[in-house]
């Protein structure tokens, strides 16, 4: 992911198995293109340049088996390069994780729902037969990247069929490392958020 260009743009693919999405710059140029890799134990997450999947970018893996409060590290040429984690019982009412650098053990970012109760009604409509199919045009969660008292990054829904676009927009300048780690850990974020609904 070279140069950032915001707002970026996530668009997941409802035509495939696979949990996957492609992230657009400003510019509508594809930065990655994101891949759960499907009935593995422990999640893992390949991140490829674009759609060709020829140019593996970064790895992000689960620390643990099927866990609540599991913490997942991006690797970039084996090398760990940051991690998130979702902290467990903080994440049930308004979604709760923490960004970390590579090896290190305090976070330097947080990530925060904005309103829970958009969540919450999301999750309630999705569950009724018909309706449930209109929900990404009437509930949109956001979600709020910070470091200490300064909000640097937005991921909100997008009203859209299925609930499948996001947009992250820039609040506050951040550098181009910091950057790549927010944007992979806001994808990761968002893979699980998606999955509980």
């Amino acid at each position: 992911m070279n140069q950032l260009s915001f707002p970026i743009h996530l668009k997941f693919n409802i035509a495939t198995i696979a949990n996957d999405f492609e992230a657009l710059d400003a510019n509508n140029q594809t930065l990655a293109y994101v891949k759960q890799k499907m009935f593995k134990l422990v999640d893992e997450i390949n991140v490829y340049s674009d759609r060709s999947q020829t140019n593996l970018q970064y790895v992000m893996k689960a620390n643990k088996w099927i866990d609540f409060s599991a913490t997942y590290s991006f690797y970039k040429d084996g090398l760990e390069v940051g991690k998130v984690a979702r902290k467990g019982w903080a994440s049930i009412w308004k979604a709760h994780y923490e960004i970390f650098s590579g090896g290190s053990s305090t976070s330097d970012f947080v990530i925060r729902e904005e309103n829970a109760w958009a969540k919450v009604f999301d999750s309630l409509l999705g569950e009724i037969p018909i309706l449930g199919i209109f929900t990404g045009y009437l509930f949109n969660p956001k979600y709020l990247v910070k470091q200490g008292d300064t909000t640097i990054l937005r991921l909100k829904k997008i009203p859209s069929f299925f609930g499948r676009k996001f947009e992250i927009e820039k609040l506050a300048e951040v550098s181009q490392k910091d950057g790549e780690r927010l944007i992979l850990s806001l994808m990761m974020m968002i893979l699980l958020e998606r999955r509980r609904g």
